[in-house]
């Protein structure tokens, strides 16, 4: 799971620089959660307003995917690291939320590199997620360094 929301991850990061570079989230008239006034991004405007819609439909599918990630590496009892990546994810899922809605209200450059910042940082921690998740043990170490196993005598 936690290799899928990676790679959702980054889809939705590529999606996002397209959404800023095309200005989808300026079709919304500054009117952040609507947009031109659809439902749910239903019957869209415009192309802008797709994008923008299918932008905000792609992260709340990733969202729930953090969120699911964030469960199981609890629920499965994943080493300390992998849970504290994947919550350090999840706790910085709602201040992008509320950064990605701040790039429709209020559209500087400054608030685009903190909400792309924060992308960044969410992915950062999933890919750490993903790879101490996929990461086995060392069986053949005790806790202090020594082998376990083999006697000097073998």
């Amino acid at each position: 799971m936690a290799a899928v929301t990676t790679g959702l991850t980054f889809a939705l990061i590529l999606l996002g620089v397209y959404t800023a570079a095309a200005g989808a989230g300026l079709s919304c008239g500054a009117r952040w959660p609507l947009c031109n006034g659809a439902v749910f991004g239903l019957f869209p405007a415009n192309w802008p307003s797709f994008i923008e819609w299918f932008h905000r439909l792609v992260a709340m599918i990733t969202g729930f995917f953090i969120l699911g990630t964030t469960y199981v590496a609890w629920r499965d009892g994943k080493d300390r690291r992998t849970r504290i990546a994947s919550a350090i994810a999840l706790v910085t899922l709602p201040v992008q939320v509320l950064l990605g809605g701040a790039t429709v209200t209020i559209y500087t450059a400054l608030v685009q590199v903190i909400h792309h910042a924060a992308a960044l940082v969410i992915f950062a921690a999933l890919v750490a997620t993903t790879v101490w998740a996929y990461e086995t043990p060392d069986t053949n170490r005790t806790s202090a360094g020594t082998t376990t196993g083999m006697s000097a005598d073998d």
